[in-house]
């Protein structure tokens, strides 16, 4: 394997008080369970962070707080998305200043008119290009931008900082196999997304590596070790094995699983999202319990 991009990068979910405050001490337990589970890296204030619930000066309590604390343990990837260069730049030097690894955007959007073209997006992603860390590129349905390959391969080419892809569209199997296709080594860390609800299908396209949720990444990233040191047949058993889970966490739950698990296994003292996220229905959280309780993942006895 030659990719420097491989294994697996899960989200940090954010954890709240069950008056809605920052848990920073929670915040601290989330990173050092997924670390005990052994992460390639962790994502910070992603979508699955809830960081479309969370104010501005808690950004930058937050990605202070993580980045000191994880203390070069592995490596971190900052969320940087707005719709705005300008500020989106300002967070690409703040979290590299930090000592942030890697910092991951969305293209430009602001609802559901206000989108970025092929060439605001080529020159945001130029902009925070010259701050001079690496970026990876995050293709989200949530955009709702058009990002064709022949653009993803346009900028992977001519923005020397711009090192991943995490793809999370539709079809996105058949997306990673053409921009590694055309990319060739221009295109130096593809990722699955989507909770690994694709990854067997993103692996055999040529992806290196996934970005999931926080819940099981234990048993996520031995599928993506064996795909890659080719033992097909393990990642395929194991896939399989922690399918239901899967399913039920990206069908059924979103990022509300993982908080819901660390409650569980005592990781965090509350699950508790943000107005206007509705919490898990009961019988919907009893089932996801029902579905990893078997697997025995560490997140549901690492606080015990």
């Amino acid at each position: 394997m030659t990719k420097p991009y491989t294994g697996i990068w899960p989200v940090a979910p954010t954890p709240f008080n069950p008056d809605g405050t920052l848990d920073l001490e929670g915040m601290k337990r989330v990173l050092d369970c997924m670390i005990d589970q052994g992460v390639d890296g962790i994502c910070i204030l992603a979508n699955f962070s809830e960081q479309f619930l969370i104010s501005d000066a808690e950004r930058e309590t937050l990605t202070r707080l993580c980045l000191e604390h994880v203390a070069g343990r592995v490596p971190v990837i900052v969320t940087i998305s707005h719709y705005a260069t300008p500020i989106v730049v300002e967070r690409a030097r703040f979290a590299k200043d930090l000592g942030a690894s890697i910092v991951m955007m969305m293209p430009p959007y602001h609802g559901a008119l206000l989108k970025g073209t092929a060439e605001q997006t080529f020159e945001q992603f130029r902009a925070v290009g010259e701050v001079g860390i690496p970026i990876m590129l995050q293709d989200a349905p949530l955009s709702g931008v058009d990002l064709p390959v022949p653009l993803l391969v346009k900028m992977a080419q001519e923005i020397e900082m711009l090192k991943l892809f995490k793809i999370e569209c539709p079809q996105a199997a058949m997306k990673l196999r053409a921009l590694i296709e055309q990319g060739g080594d221009a295109i130096e860390g593809p990722f699955d997304g989507e909770e690994a609800i694709t990854l067997l299908a993103d692996l055999d396209a040529g992806c290196t590596g996934t970005m999931t949720s926080a819940m099981i990444p234990d048993l996520i990233g031995p599928i993506v070790r064996f795909f890659l040191q080719g033992n097909r047949q393990a990642a395929i058993d194991g896939y399989a094995h922690v399918l239901p889970a899967i399913n039920h966490e990206n069908r059924q739950c979103g990022f509300r699983s993982a908080k819901a698990a660390m409650m569980e296994g005592g990781v965090i003292k509350s699950d508790f999202c943000r107005h206007p996220i509705a919490p898990l229905h009961p019988a919907t959280r009893a089932m996801l319990m029902e579905l990893l309780r078997p697997l025995d993942p560490v997140v549901l006895r690492w606080g015990k």
